[in-house]
């Protein structure tokens, strides 16, 4: 059976962190494909400050030299709240001969019990908590933990950056350091 990770989020912007956390899963987990799924309303965040048409054009050329990350728009084209329990019913459903992974931060692993429709979640995907040095991944779900370079690195900084004039230079990658630049994202923010 394929074994997918799914890898989502707002990705406003995509950034050097989110392809490591998908490289290091797709190596540890040894799985077959990262699917990036932009989230299109985020139930637990603020609204995003580019379109997702913004945040889709950055993941697309984010991803683009990798050949096993694949941009999946399944929460963009559903609309609505971004809700996972919606989104792995639809996945398991299209995709019944793949086994999911889903890829999330050790501070939502302490979320998870707040999460949506979490009790039958659980039962439709295994979860992967990438740890980090200022959470303890302790949970009474089943989930894989994984040990991963600590990068602190935050889509939030790269737009404060931006917005101080400061470099992101290394902490996206080229391309998409370049439609930032070219459609001057996150300057008026």
């Amino acid at each position: 059976m394929k074994k997918v990770g799914l890898l989502g989020g707002t990705f406003d912007p995509p950034h050097i962190g989110h392809l490591m956390i998908a490289e290091e899963a797709y190596t540890q987990l040894g799985l077959d494909e990262i699917w990036f799924i932009p989230s299109y309303e985020p139930p637990h965040k603020a609204k995003t400050t580019t379109t997702v048409t913004q945040r889709i054009n950055m993941l697309e050329v984010a991803i683009a030299d990798n050949d096993h990350f694949l941009l999946h728009t399944i929460e963009v084209d559903r609309l609505g709240k971004s809700y996972t329990f919606d989104t792995i019913m639809l996945l398991n459903e299209k995709h019944p001969d793949i086994t999911f992974y889903f890829i999330i931060g050790a501070d939502m692993v302490e979320y998870l019990p707040k999460w949506y429709r979490i009790d039958e979640l659980i039962g439709l995907i295994q979860f992967v908590g990438v740890k980090r040095p200022d959470y303890v991944l302790k949970t009474d779900y089943p989930v894989i933990g994984l040990d991963i370079p600590i990068m602190d690195i935050s889509s939030t900084m790269i737009r404060k950056r931006i917005k101080k004039e400061q470099s992101i230079k290394y902490l996206v990658t080229p391309s998409v350091l370049r439609v930032i630049k070219e459609f001057h994202l996150y300057e008026s923010n």
